[in-house]
């Protein structure tokens, strides 16, 4: 059996869950196996359909996006479950405080993809921008933000918490991601309202409208989690943090706003979506008259 330390900062050395009490370790909770468990298995069933639906309609960005993002939050759960068999080994806290802190960048990724797919086929002449600007402005930003998440994240796993300027390192990479995602919606909103009188007069099929709907409930769901997490780590890894030592607000708005919005992104799916649209229009069903204004 391990001997038990703790020293006078209440750093603890050699404590395994059978000596030490577990409000001595960074969360002060065992992750739940079952909700971990359950979160794996989905994001699986996630992956495999992204990557069928991505190679049956050669979206690549988005394919790649989402697989990269599954695979993030996968082996995030893997290291919740390596967390719960010892809250005091590292590599189950560096697994889950880096991997599910970017995981829901690449889902924001793929997110951006869409809007230029919508102008393309809503009317491009009503865009502020050309289409592919938005892929160039907004990638970028994504980009900087998995960085900024990235380094704080492992520069907070290597000092298991204790390391103040890692955590706003990581901090500056979620307020980012906000802003982004704030402005991606205020351009899509700008985008919806300048194009109104077109895609008022179109006949549009109902997986278009279910694509904008369950699109905009990704980005919502991915706003909420960003900004649970900032208030999350606004204080810091200290055992006197309420909310990062609560169990259920993680589960409540990092986990289930995730996956939510990960499956969200299944039926946003934009190729069998654009690919009916396509057919409504080469068949008439689209008023592309009103389109072309």
């Amino acid at each position: 059996m391990s001997v038990t330390h703790v020293d006078a900062n209440g750093n603890t050395a050699n404590c395994t869950v059978a000596v030490c009490p577990i409000d001595l370790s960074v969360y002060g909770y065992r992750p739940s196996l079952g909700a971990s468990g359950a979160l794996i298995g989905l994001y699986v069933v996630c992956l495999l359909i992204q990557a069928a639906l991505g190679l049956r309609y050669r979206t690549w960005w988005f394919m790649f996006a989402m697989v990269l993002g599954c695979i993030d939050e996968i082996l995030g759960y893997v290291g919740r479950i390596l967390y719960w068999q010892n809250p005091w080994g590292s590599t189950g806290f560096i697994l889950q405080i880096v991997l599910i802190t970017i995981g829901p960048v690449f889902f924001a990724a793929a997110i951006y993809t869409l809007l230029a797919q919508i102008v393309h086929y809503i009317s491009v002449s009503h865009s502020r921008f050309d289409p592919k600007w938005y892929l160039r402005i907004f990638l970028p930003c994504d980009i900087l933000s998995l960085v900024l998440q990235a380094i704080g994240g492992g520069l907070s796993s290597g000092s298991n918490g204790n390391n103040t300027a890692a955590v706003d390192i990581a901090l500056a990479g979620l307020a980012f991601q906000v802003f982004t995602l704030a402005v991606f919606v205020v351009l899509a909103a700008d985008y919806l309202i300048r194009s109104r009188a077109v895609w008022l007069n179109m006949r549009s099929p109902l997986r278009f409208q279910i694509f904008c709907i369950t699109s905009s409930a990704a980005t919502i769901a991915i706003l909420i989690r960003c900004t649970y997490r900032i208030y999350e780590l606004s204080q810091g890894y200290s055992q006197s943090s309420v909310v990062l030592r609560d169990q259920g607000l993680f589960i409540g708005l990092e986990s289930v706003m995730v996956i939510f919005a990960a499956y969200c992104l299944i039926i946003a799916h934009p190729g069998p979506t654009f690919a009916e649209m396509a057919r409504h229009k080469s068949t008439g069903s689209v008023d592309t008259g009103a389109a072309k204004a």
